[in-house]
């Protein structure tokens, strides 16, 4: 039995190394429809280092398609490793399961990471998972991203306080506030957002330009 579950865990392994991406999604997509105990090893550490997008998430799927506990448990631990795309994953794939025992694990660290992909993919994570005595918590740890990155990555920012509702308003008045310019815009824009769920991040940026303009303040790049 051993044998035969080395023989599997190998032969997936090999299948999603396989340099066609359609041949590695095909292996992903079987590896989730017909589960195995021993494979949940082999997804994880291709999550690590898949360099296909649609290869990545049909791994999630595959992932979420295993037993829970022990699966959860095994991505979890992906959380601390040196790689960025292991723990951006790892990330994505915990806000699948909904464990409850994601949220301790997503720390201020993960929330802040240099890298962006990961710090987004926490914000994410976080607001799936964040039970209802820690949203105010949250909100104040993703306050300190605010005029983070590109457009994207403050897109992601605004989505994740929109998400939280009206704990976030609180700590997006205050950025409002704040010396720096950009900080002060994003926050802008924010609001609005969440005051106009349906607004696109877009406008709301543009209308924060605007209002800071108004105010004499120094317009910033779109």
């Amino acid at each position: 039995m051993t044998h035969t579950r080395h023989h599997g865990a190998q032969s997936l392994r090999t299948r999603l190394q396989a340099p066609d991406p359609s041949a590695r999604l095909q292996a992903a997509l079987s590896a989730g429809t017909y589960p195995r105990p021993e494979y949940v090893e082999v997804l994880v550490e291709r999550c690590a280092v898949e360099p296909d997008f649609y290869v990545r998430d049909m791994l999630t799927w595959a992932l979420t398609r295993h037993g829970a506990p022990a699966t959860v448990d095994r991505v979890l631990r992906e959380l601390t490793s040196q790689i960025p795309q292991a723990r951006s994953q790892s990330l994505h794939t915990l806000s699948k399961f909904g464990d409850p025992r994601t949220w301790p694990a997503i720390t201020t660290a993960l929330l802040q990471d240099d890298d962006a992909e990961v710090a987004r993919a926490a914000w994410r994570a976080a607001v799936a998972v964040v039970p209802p005595d820690g949203v105010a918590e949250l909100a104040e740890v993703l306050a300190t991203q605010f005029d983070r990155g590109d457009h994207d990555v403050q897109r992601s920012l605004s989505r994740a306080l929109v998400a939280l509702g009206d704990p976030a308003s609180a700590v997006v008045e205050r950025a409002k506030a704040h010396p720096d310019t950009g900080v002060r815009r994003h926050a802008m824009a924010t609001e609005r957002l969440i005051e106009n769920p349906d607004e696109g991040f877009e406008a709301a940026v543009h209308e924060a330009n605007r209002v800071l303009a108004l105010l004499g303040s120094p317009e910033v790049r779109e």
